[in-house]
């Protein structure tokens, strides 16, 4: 059997589609085995598992690990982006939510820090920590 072919399976479709219809959205493996285990469609845990690190493997699904002993986070991300994936993220430190941050303006700091600083920032590895929009609001800090 051909590599292309061996592994397209009902189920790894299935976490592709699933995948696909929340694009930009991060997951842990744990959260998509709770999805299908509550839904209509069965896959198994280390069915998604596998699958997870498959699609990673060929450059569909984005894998993050951002502190030793958190679960890692997947983001789809589909075929062939990799290249022209720029990808910060944003971690609120009161709420534990990870935002996906596209921002052209970030740009002009990358490229600061790259001519004066001497120092090449890889995106698809950076996080700021912070408190998110909602946590702030909960908290009135905006009104301080």
């Amino acid at each position: 059997m051909e590599e292309k072919n061996r592994y397209r399976t009902r189920q790894r479709e299935q976490l592709l589609s699933y995948l696909a219809e929340h694009p930009r959205k991060h997951f842990t493996a744990a959260d998509i085995c709770e999805h299908f285990r509550n839904g209509d469609q069965k896959i198994g845990t280390t069915t998604v598992y596998r699958q997870l690190e498959r699609l990673v493997t060929e450059g569909q699904v984005k894998k993050y690990v951002f502190e030793e002993g958190e679960s890692a986070c997947f983001e789809y991300i589909g075929k062939g982006a990799e290249e022209e994936f720029l990808c910060y993220h944003l971690k609120c430190e009161k709420c534990g939510r990870l935002i996906h941050l596209e921002c052209r303006e970030i740009t002009m700091f990358e490229k600061h820090i790259t001519e004066h600083h001497g120092f090449l920032i890889d995106p698809k590895r950076t996080v700021f920590y912070g408190v998110c929009r909602d946590c702030l609001e909960k908290e009135d800090i905006y009104e301080q």
